[in-house]
């Protein structure tokens, strides 16, 4: 599978009242809609033109009702028909002149949502503005809080020291001296708290009892200037402030390589909560003392250089092993022996953390990254793709944009350390197991894999579906019984890469297109026509679309699941566009729309005709 970019934002939700950040150059949009062109099969809504291109933000809300465009120091917004709601340059719309803004984060809503800007002064005060979406109006400004961006911020970093709680429709964000609640509409401060200290890494809302329960890390921001931080995880009022109770964790809350996004899950289950770090420490809910603790490595975060600065590329890998599996009495983890090639799963009590087994010590592992309980088996991956993040110094025609910390070099053109998301297949032993789930000894096991291994399927309990690169399987969870076997490589559409699981089928989305199986009998309906190069595919509503990103374009296939007969599709080859989908491209969260930017153009796709 070729390594291609996954724009950075397959890590960032985008639905509705999920705040999405990133770089660039967008001004305003010109005039309303032309109807009737056809995009491939797609018949294109409206058409409208940009004054000039988008270079910043240019995305919509979930609904498409609000198309946002913004450069450094402007922003124009559309509506649904493509005609102009509003347009300005934020120097003139903000009343504590916010211009040149270093980095920009949009909070979509119905109602249109918030452009949060960043303006950061080299000699002087720091200023942020929040917009009105819907409007164009300032709802607030502020120049009280200070260092929010690190140096070396990038344009798909999450923001670490502001947190929008959509529940609330409220900011934190993180000062040295505490955390403070601000209502996001007015700005206006509701609580402070000097007993948090840091920002917010993860946080569950209780909306009965309007508690939120959150876990702290240090941003980087802010990392020079705390003296007394220590982790912490606090219930919380959300009305007032009032810590209700707060713990101490262990360990140390990492982040992303690339994204920055704190490494770190919270899981409620009955009356305790479980944080998912460096193992598994498990707190009584109601006051927070910690009732036991596992140890263990959570996911394989290696890098080929432990400082940003030595060499040419740093990478990490992410999501290489599987998360926890809670149950009403037991969860399920997968531990690292003493290298990253040797694993095994474990079952422990919920109540007090107890070991009830370990399975075997799987060898020639790299990644475990799913593992399943069905009935009286937990069903086990060996292999699979895992997530890399890359920074690589190479020239950039974005290096000049790229962050103040960012290495720029001399010579043929300018160096930057340039971001990129991936997945790859890891050389490896690959393989499934069934483990008896009062024993955890392996019932049966099946090695029949190439260099790589899907997904599995599970089928109401009782069967999987998996394949390789050349075939697909299908077998008895029970016993182990092989139901088929079927030769993929027949359908002449490249080497499988993932399994979509679509009723009585079973796709499987291959390096040239797709080919579907029946689960009943492993039948193929069909192998699509060639489509090359998919990296990527989403579900999105009733709609199925694939991706290709080669030769630094954009294009997305709209598939119908039901014949593999292509839709229709879009290429784009301009920037903006939300990070999910890659450069160009926005789609509904009906999956109904695709917006398009193209250069100075943005384009309004139907997929169903």
């Amino acid at each position: 599978m070729n390594k291609k970019v996954f724009i950075l934002a397959l890590l960032l939700g985008i639905s509705g009242g999920v705040a999405n950040a990133q770089f660039g150059k967008l001004k305003s949009l010109v005039g309303g809609g032309k109807a009737g062109k056809k995009a491939g099969n797609f018949k294109t809504v409206w058409e409208s033109d940009f004054s000039n291109k988008a270079t910043r933000l240019a995305m919509v809300n979930a609904e498409g009702t609000f198309v946002l465009g913004t450069d450094d120091n402007s922003a124009t917004v559309l509506n649904t028909d493509g005609k102009s709601i509003w347009d300005g340059d934020f120097k003139k719309i903000t009343t504590n002149k916010t211009n040149n803004s270093e980095f920009q984060y949009y909070i979509y809503s119905t109602s249109g949502g918030y452009l949060f800007l960043f303006d950061r002064r080299k000699l002087g005060t720091d200023r942020i503005a929040v917009l009105d979406v819907a409007t164009g109006k300032e709802l607030w400004n502020s120049e009280n809080y200070q260092n929010l961006l690190p140096k070396d911020v990038t344009e798909n970093s999450d923001v670490e020291t502001v947190k929008y709680i959509a529940e609330l429709d409220a900011f934190m964000i993180a000062q040295r001296d505490g955390l403070n609640m601000l209502n996001a509409k007015t700005g206006e401060k509701i609580w402070e708290t000097k007993l948090f200290k840091g920002s917010v890494g993860k946080y569950i809302y209780d909306k009965a009892s309007n508690q939120i329960i959150m876990v702290n890390f240090k941003p980087t921001a802010l990392a020079a200037l705390f003296s007394g931080f220590k982790n912490q995880l606090v219930k919380i009022n959300a009305a007032n402030g009032e810590i209700l109770w707060d713990a101490t964790f262990r360990g140390v809350v990492e982040k992303e390589l690339v994204t920055r996004k704190p490494v770190v899950d919270l899981n409620i289950v009955g009356d305790k909560l479980f944080m998912w770090m460096d193992g598994i420490q498990c707190f009584n809910l109601s006051n927070g003392q910690k009732i036991w603790d596992v140890t263990y490595e959570n996911d394989i975060s290696k890098s080929s250089n432990g400082i940003l600065g030595a060499g040419k590329k740093r990478t990490s890998y992410y999501h290489a092993i599987a998360d926890p599996i809670y149950t009403d009495d037991a969860v399920y983890i997968v531990i690292m022996g003493s290298g990253d090639r040797s694993k095994y799963v474990e079952k422990h009590d919920l109540q007090s953390g107890k070991l009830i087994w370990a399975s075997e010590k799987i060898t020639g592992a790299f990644a475990m990254p799913n593992i399943y309980k069905t009935g009286n088996r937990v069903m086990v991956q060996v292999g699979g793709k895992v997530e890399v993040q890359e920074l690589r110094f190479e020239e950039s025609s974005n290096a000049g944009s790229m962050a103040a910390g960012m290495l720029l070099g001399g010579g043929g053109g300018a160096k930057a350390w340039v971001p990129y998301i991936f997945y790859d297949y890891k050389a490896q032993k690959n393989g499934i197991l069934s483990l008896d789930d009062k024993t955890g000894q392996t019932v049966w096991r099946s090695e029949k894999f190439d260099k790589r291994i899907t997904d599995m399927i599970i089928h109401q309990d009782k069967t999987v579906f998996v394949g390789d690169g050349d075939e697909f399987y299908s077998y008895d969870i029970e016993s182990g019984k092989q139901y088929f076997d079927v030769k993929h490589n027949d359908a002449k559409v490249g080497r499988a890469t993932d399994v979509i699981d679509f009723g009585d089928d079973v796709v499987v989305l291959s390096e040239k297109g797709l080919a579907s199986y029946k689960k009943a009998d492993g039948k193929r309906n069909y192998a699509s026509e060639k489509i090359k190069g998919v990296d990527y595919f989403y579900h999105i509503g009733d709609n199925y679309f694939l991706r290709d990103q080669r030769n630094s374009k954009n294009v997305i296939y709209g598939i119908n699941m039901t014949n593999g007969e292509t839709k229709g599709m879009v290429e784009s080859k301009g920037k903006g566009g939300s990070p999910k989908y890659g450069d160009g491209i926005d789609i509904t969260e009906d999956g109904e729309y695709i917006f398009a930017f193209k250069g100075k153009k943005v384009e309004k796709i139907k997929v169903n005709n």
